[in-house]
């Protein structure tokens, strides 16, 4: 599902997900995210004409299908025993309660692995998509920016355009079954993901603070009893 939506042609097949293959579990060395392709064979692509002009250019462009490929790059994670799983690689930029519940946020840099994985296991209850703005997602502002929500019984998990990242691809749907630490989807080029902890998990049960350092599906955001 696309963020608008529709069906996204680059999220994996659904039967995948359905099948009890767990999509996480597919692949291995050498992985990329669903899209990876696209964005490096179109500036492969350019290579060719862009010698013409300038070896330079064309250089460049080569480059740039490279980054893409980095930037999309999807290692196999092993998740600890117990706890809320982080949702992507990046630094922590957001701890704070909001009512009865605490939400952590994760901003993704430019350099980390911007695949997103299950915080915790269980049903996929909605896939929702929020319209808003593109502000730089380590700001403030960023809490207004479009964002496509993952909700499950008891916790959430946001994925959140950036500045620069306007394209939000949840491999999920509702009525799936997640594993904790299992892809859920990936931001191209950005930026944050949030989850908001079950109502079970105290403030004192956040083992993180701003600024640290977190891995997708292995660091432990708080500890559960799930």
């Amino acid at each position: 599902m696309s963020r608008d939506g529709e069906s996204d042609p680059d999220a994996p097949d659904d039967r995948d997900l359905r099948s009890g293959r767990a999509v996480s579990e597919r692949g291995g060395s050498g992985r990329f995210a669903p899209g990876a392709w696209r964005y490096a064979l179109a500036a492969f692509g350019l290579a060719i004409p862009a010698a013409v002009r300038s070896r330079r250019w064309s250089l460049g462009a080569v480059l740039l299908g490279v980054a893409a490929l980095v930037f999309h790059r999807d290692p196999d994670r092993t998740p600890p025993e117990s706890g809320v799983l982080a949702p992507a690689d990046g630094r922590v930029s957001v701890v704070r309660e909001e009512g009865d519940r605490v939400r952590v946020g994760v901003f993704m840099n430019v350099t980390d692995v911007h695949v997103n994985r299950a915080p915790l296991g269980g049903r996929v209850e909605a896939v929702d998509h929020e319209p808003g703005k593109h502000r730089p997602a380590f700001s403030k502002e960023s809490d207004r920016n479009e964002k496509v929500h993952v909700r499950f019984v008891d916790h959430e998990v946001t994925l959140i355009a950036g500045a620069f990242a306007r394209r939000i691809h949840p491999y999920v749907e509702p009525g799936d079954e997640l594993a904790r630490g299992q892809r859920l989807g990936h931001v191209s080029f950005g930026s944050r993901a949030d989850v908001l902890l079950p109502p079970s998990v105290d403030p004192a049960d956040v083992t993180v603070e701003p600024g640290q350092a977190v891995r997708a599906g292995e660091t432990v955001v708080a500890r559960s009893s799930d």
